[in-house]
């Protein structure tokens, strides 16, 4: 089978245009199409196994440093974990192909079931030191990156990348075709380019360009908070998939309510706040288990302050109640006040703009 530029396509790229349906990835099944995107700090196991629970069709980690993974550093490690997630998508970064090697052999050796790289991070502690989306401006130095993961493990090996570096060189086609000929099984495409970071609007009619280069599945990302986001993203870009990032801030729900939207023609609908209440309290015992008391606490106030954000509270103590959370050190005290957030919350639509 054939696209409209000749290219054989991936048959199982093409098993129907629900994104709620089946994707493979080499070897590996993704259960629908729409993803968690990697976010540093964010999509950690805790979150993961949330999310995946909810209905994700893929969960990938935070970005793991391939240097200090192979090193066998704890906190890398810690991100690089997979317990309970059923297809563990590891993606690393990295800028020598040595380290890209032994980081993707390590992350295998611990019970990977995909490896993503990563060409997109936009932030300049990543592209300063010549990693993340900094690797677009040299195909040549980001081609022999790839072969070093492909050639050092016998797993689906996936790329993420952005458009370009900026509006002048948008060489994702590109890099997407050279990542396909090597061996890689699926491209995800954020929506701009890196000089834009997060601003302005992603444009999703760009990554057609991308579909037409390749046969493999492809992925967009970029702005997608809805059901209605989605489908507008799959149409403009030709994408196989969805992927999920800042509109799953607070919401670990988000990615699985979007694929069973597109699957049944809805649209995606926040649990109920009693349900929101609980899984917040789940989801910041099991930050506390991953991290330790001390460091979780800590951890946790963002996550609890995006949740917050979905959930209106017009309970006249919620600002006092909020500040105690924030400051509070003692894990009890701070799910005594989290369930008092609750008892007269009403839910309210959130949206959010997405990073990944």
């Amino acid at each position: 089978m054939s696209n409209s530029n000749g290219r054989v396509v991936d048959p199982s790229a093409e098993q129907g245009n629900s994104a709620s349906l089946s994707l493979g990835i080499g070897g590996v099944t993704a259960p629908n199409r729409v993803f968690l995107a990697p976010m540093s700090g964010v999509s950690d196991l805790a979150f993961r196994r949330i999310a995946q629970r909810y209905g994700a069709g893929l969960v990938v980690s935070e970005m793991v440093a391939c240097e200090t993974l192979a090193e066998g550093d704890p906190e890398t490690l810690t991100r690089a974990e997979g317990e309970g997630i059923d297809v563990h998508v590891v993606q690393l970064a990295g800028r020598e192909a040595h380290w890209m090697r032994e980081g993707a052999i390590r992350a295998a050796a611990a019970g990977a079931s995909v490896i993503d790289i990563n060409m997109g991070c936009p932030a300049k502690r990543v592209t300063t030191g010549y990693s993340g989306s900094a690797l677009m401006r040299d195909l040549d130095h980001a081609s022999r990156l790839i072969e070093a993961v492909v050639g050092a493990v016998d797993l689906p090996v996936t790329l993420k990348m952005r458009l370009g570096w900026d509006d002048r060189s948008l060489n994702a086609p590109e890099l997407a075709a050279r990542a396909e000929a090597i061996g890689v099984r699926m491209v995800t495409v954020h929506g701009r380019t890196r000089c834009q970071f997060y601003k302005g609007a992603a444009d999703w009619s760009k990554v057609r360009a991308v579909r037409d280069a390749i046969g493999i599945p492809l992925v967009v990302n970029g702005d997608i908070v809805s059901a209605e986001t989605a489908r507008r993203a799959l149409a403009l870009s030709g994408a196989d998939a969805v992927m999920i990032g800042r509109g799953a801030y607070g919401r670990p729900w988000a990615p699985g309510r979007i694929a069973e939207a597109l699957r049944t023609g809805g649209e995606a609908v926040d649990p109920p706040v009693e349900e929101i209440r609980d899984t917040l309290v789940e989801h910041y015992e099991a930050i506390l288990s991953l991290y330790g008391s001390a460091l979780g606490v800590r951890i946790a106030r963002k996550h609890i302050g995006w949740t917050f954000e979905a959930v209106a509270n017009p309970h006249p103590a919620a600002p006092a109640l909020k500040t105690r959370i924030f400051a509070a050190e003692e894990p009890g005290a701070v799910l005594a006040d989290l369930r008092r957030w609750f008892a007269d919350a009403a839910p309210r639509s959130a949206t959010r703009r997405e990073a990944a």
